[in-house]
């Protein structure tokens, strides 16, 4: 089994220093592929198995050396070569026969970005330089074609900066890795830049109904590991709206906001009528710098996609000092 992946840190420079190289960062699924005496095991970041949900990459995961594993992005393209990360998330409930002709009509590319075991031999002690090194030489030997794709690696600041013109075809940002760097599971020892002006937060509540939420109420977790309120989203599109409930599932006894009041505004005495929700989805949303003193988004956060291919563990903390959420006004936890 492929250990817990490595992972990634924001910075806001897109600047590639001397040492480190850079990595396209895809628009789709964090994703690990190995194979072992013939059985092949093709898992989420969260440890998911999705190898039924794309049968194309398992089946020609014989191209592989046996006893080998991979570290990668799934993507899905569209028929104009942009990155469809809609249609890869519709193939992630299909199965069977519904998987196979998802895989005929908008087939996954596994474009792999690390070499975590080759022919038996672990590889994660290795700096990156050497793992890239033998990655590029899997991909030579081997000949791989599609569904293989070797994601492309550079030292060069002059094609980083050229890469961030890509954003049109489904490129999110640059990740960058230093070269002497051996991999290492669940650390945040990589970073990413992101074209984006996105962020994660967790679903906690909702407006409307469970069937249909009308808005989403966004939180974090603080240092303490309390789920803490954000901010809440813009009117759901319909179709929005129906993505998301098929995600959703009612709260448990002991939410972290049980007895939570929330208003409908900043000023507003009007109170919001919500529905709990299991705080274990992960939505992307479209933010700006506004904040309030305990960290809270002071204006609605635009409705990007959701992320259930990210855990609520992979959604930065609340890191600004947080008040207990009594800024709202009298017997107010939140605002909205």
């Amino acid at each position: 089994m492929p250990p817990e992946p490595m992972l990634s840190t924001p910075v806001s420079s897109p600047g590639l220093r001397p040492s480190w190289a850079g990595e396209p960062k895809w628009d789709g699924f964090r994703a690990a592929v190995s194979v072992d005496a013939g059985r092949v095991a093709l898992r989420s970041r969260r440890g998911t198995e999705m190898g039924p949900a794309f049968p194309e990459i398992v089946a020609r995961a014989v191209q592989l050396p046996d006893a080998t594993a991979m570290d990668g992005e799934l993507v899905v393209r569209d028929a104009a070569g942009r990155i469809a990360f809609e249609r890869l998330q519709n193939r992630l409930a299909r199965r069977g026969a519904g998987a196979v002709r998802a895989a005929e009509e908008w087939p996954a590319h596994f474009v792999a970005f690390d070499l975590l075991r080759l022919s038996g031999t672990v590889t994660t002690g290795w700096s990156y330089r050497r793992r890239r090194a033998a990655l590029e030489s899997v991909f030579a030997a081997r000949r791989l074609f599609a569904p293989w794709a070797l994601c492309p690696s550079t030292t060069d600041p002059d094609t980083v900066h050229k890469w961030l013109s890509w954003v049109s075809v489904g490129m999110e940002g640059v990740v960058f890795k230093r070269l002497t760097d051996v991999y290492k599971p669940s650390v945040r020892g990589w970073q990413k830049y992101k074209v984006r002006e996105t962020s994660e937060a967790i679903v906690g509540a909702v407006t409307g109904s469970l069937a249909q939420p009308r808005t989403l109420l966004l939180g974090r977790y603080d240092a303490e590991g309390r789920l803490q309120y954000v901010g809440r989203t813009t009117v759901l599109a319909r179709a929005a709206g129906t993505a998301v409930a098929g995600l959703l599932e009612a709260g448990r006894h002991g939410h972290a906001w049980t007895g939570w009041s929330f208003s409908a505004g900043w000023g507003s005495r009007e109170q919001l009528d919500v529905t709990l929700v299991d705080p274990g989805l992960v939505v992307e949303v479209g933010v700006d710098v506004a904040r309030d003193a305990s960290g809270r988004w002071r204006h609605p956060a635009r409705w990007h996609r959701a992320r259930p291919d990210l855990s609520p563990t992979d959604v930065p903390l609340l890191t600004t000092p947080h008040d207990g959420g009594t800024r709202g006004g009298p017997g107010r936890r939140a605002t909205g």
